[in-house]
């Protein structure tokens, strides 16, 4: 039999089995249909399904890689600063890796105390949920639904997004189903630039870093997955070039990700990049 039949075949048999696992590996309780029992949907001819074995993973950020939202983000948070007679100047630069407490420090000052850090990081986010609104839909990064419903790798969320944030976004859209698992910036003791949503979002899902693909729109979050010794595909959604990563597209669309993609499934132990 050729290489490429042993392929073939290797990937059709372990779809059911990547099924199985992400059913397995679901958390109790996770709202929304089971992705075993959801109904089986047409995928467009111009994507792809990559079969994979439970062996590789599919990570993604949520900002800018699930929704477009950071235009929104230095909006809302422009707004609320001016409306606190705070000068909201360079707050885009000064938003990148950090996690809401963090940024409030460093907008307001390091007196607060924790009440009022929570306080005004969830006046912002609500904020941010009323500006984005109904325009969510057409805010997702293009392709992304039908990128998701073509996959029977296991996925999950690695995010540095306030949970409410995540659970809008996922629940608005209705891609929850997708994710086995959700790690946000407050269920580790260090956010993004640092590995660790990455790391646990791996172990939630049963699946080696090095067998993770993480799909990442900034350089804090191509850093945590690297530092994270997991493979990398950065999203143009607002830069023109992203460093250190191992495949650059503007979307879920291109023609060349799912070509890439197919080259990291594993044959004996290796991918057929490695081979």
């Amino acid at each position: 039999m050729s290489r490429e039949n042993r392929v073939r075949t290797t990937l059709f048999q372990s779809a059911h089995l990547a099924r199985q696992t992400r059913r397995l590996s679901a958390p109790r309780g996770q709202s929304g249909p089971s992705p075993c029992l959801r109904p089986a949907r047409k995928i467009p001819t111009h994507y792809t399904r990559v079969l994979a074995t439970p062996q590789l993973a599919f990570l993604f950020d949520l900002d800018g890689v699930i929704v477009d939202s950071m235009p929104t983000h230095t909006l809302a948070w422009e707004r609320y600063l001016e409306a606190n007679g705070i000068d909201p100047s360079n707050v885009e630069a000064r938003m990148h890796g950090k996690r809401n407490d963090d940024l409030v420090r460093d907008l307001f000052g390091l007196h607060l105390d924790d009440a009022a850090v929570f306080e005004h990081g969830a006046a912002k986010e609500r904020l941010f949920r009323e500006m984005i609104g109904t325009t969510l839909e057409q805010k997702l990064v293009p392709g992304i639904r039908e990128f998701l419903a073509a996959q029977t790798a296991p996925m999950a969320i690695g995010t540095n997004a306030e949970p409410a944030n995540v659970d809008f976004t996922l629940n608005t859209a209705g891609i929850r189903q997708y994710f086995s698992a959700i790690v946000d910036g407050s269920q580790v003791a260090r956010p993004k630039p640092f590995p660790d949503v990455y790391l646990r979002a791996a172990e939630l899902l049963n699946v080696a870093p090095a067998r993770c693909i993480v799909f990442e729109d900034s350089p804090v979050g191509i850093q945590a997955a690297r530092s994270a010794g997991m493979k990398v595909v950065g999203l143009l959604t607002h830069a023109s070039t992203l460093e250190n990563v191992d495949l650059a597209v503007p979307d879920f669309r291109r023609p060349e990700l799912t070509s890439w993609l197919s080259a990291q499934l594993p044959i004996n132990g290796t991918s057929r990049n490695d081979a």
